[in-house]
């Protein structure tokens, strides 16, 4: 299988340097869902260098920032699977920056702890929420932008 975010769609891509780069994840949970994904192809969290795991960390900071920015939601959800049990579907290490609005689902308490419910993931299941939940072009070039700003920073 080849890697979707080892040569992503660059149409996809929000930012990118070095070590990582941030992309609008394929199926969004949400809206703004993004995905900041090592470049190096590694699939598990002890694969990688410390400056790699930095740079994911600071990638996540600045989606979560340049997010609030652009789109203005109330929280987040950040996250990752590790390994198949674990739910990770692509054997590539990503971390889920998943902005979160109040009302934006029926029972939002226990966030990620809900992972581990035995319940189908609606999202998946569900075509037209993963298609409206994608961004507008203008939205994608607003947290374009706001990361480009960012990044200038480090």
């Amino acid at each position: 299988m080849k890697c979707p975010f080892c040569n992503p769609r660059r149409d996809n891509v929000v930012h990118e340097d070095g070590l990582i780069r941030i992309i609008l994840d394929g199926y969004p949970a949400s809206r703004g869902h993004l995905l900041v994904v090592p470049r190096r192809h590694v699939e598990r969290w002890d694969e990688l260098t410390g400056e790699e795991k930095a740079a994911l960390i600071r990638g996540a900071e600045m989606a979560m920032k340049a997010l609030k920015e652009a789109l203005k939601p109330d929280g987040f959800n950040v996250g990752m699977n590790l390994g198949e049990a674990a739910g990770q579907t692509v054997p590539h290490l990503h971390v889920h920056v998943i902005p979160r609005w109040k009302g934006d689902c029926r029972k939002p308490r226990g966030g990620i702890r809900k992972a581990v419910l035995d319940l189908e993931d609606e999202n998946l299941s569900m075509r037209e929420r993963w298609i409206r939940n994608r961004l507008r072009d203008e939205e994608v070039k607003a947290v374009r932008r706001a990361l480009r700003s960012r990044s200038k920073g480090h």
